[in-house]
């Protein structure tokens, strides 16, 4: 079985419990915080795939790592160590975030911009292109990129929205030189 469906069933099982408890928002931020600790610390990864460690030690240095967060998460954590599956906690916790927005009705998008946006623009942009997408709102994360020299690129999912001037120049140049031909 692909690790894919490994990661959705573990993804989809923590979300029922999770729903069941009324605590999605806490247990994904808390799975954001593990997809973190995963992603930068290999060493990490490293001891808990090791054969020669017992399940035992890998148990309890997830256990010191993720004291403070909840049994759900821990337990989860603890599962994955016993049946050597440690390699699919990114993929469940994106897994897991697609279902909690899909349940709110929002999406996750990055804005790139030459400057910080402020909280107001961020709300209207976010409030403009949820229409489009049929969402009924976008949880924004602000990317500062001068190269755009000006205006906003918005990421949502693999859609790109580009209404940059350094976008607009460089269609500007497809065309002339499509039209050179």
């Amino acid at each position: 079985m692909s690790n894919g469906i490994v990661a959705k069933r573990y993804a989809v099982a923590l979300f029922q419990l999770a729903k069941e408890q009324n605590v999605i928002d806490q247990i994904e931020n808390e799975l954001l915080v593990v997809k973190e600790v995963f992603t930068t610390n290999q060493e990490l990864i490293d001891v808990l795939n090791h054969p020669k460690v017992t399940n035992e030690a890998k148990k309890s240095i997830v256990k010191e790592a993720f004291s403070s967060l909840s049994q759900q998460v821990v337990n989860t954590l603890y599962l994955l160590v016993d049946r050597h599956r440690v390699d699919v906690v990114t993929e469940i916790v994106n897994h897991f975030v697609q279902s909690a927005n899909e349940e709110r009705g929002t999406e996750d998008a990055i804005v790139y911009s030459v400057r910080p946006l402020s909280d107001t623009e961020l709300s209207a942009i976010s409030t403009s292109f949820a229409k489009k997408i049929g969402k009924s709102s976008l949880r924004l994360q602000n990317v500062v990129d001068a190269k755009l020299i000006g205006g906003v690129k918005l990421r949502i999912g693999n859609r790109i929205y580009d209404g940059s001037v350094s976008g607009k120049l460089e269609r500007i140049e497809r065309q002339l030189v499509a039209n050179r031909l």
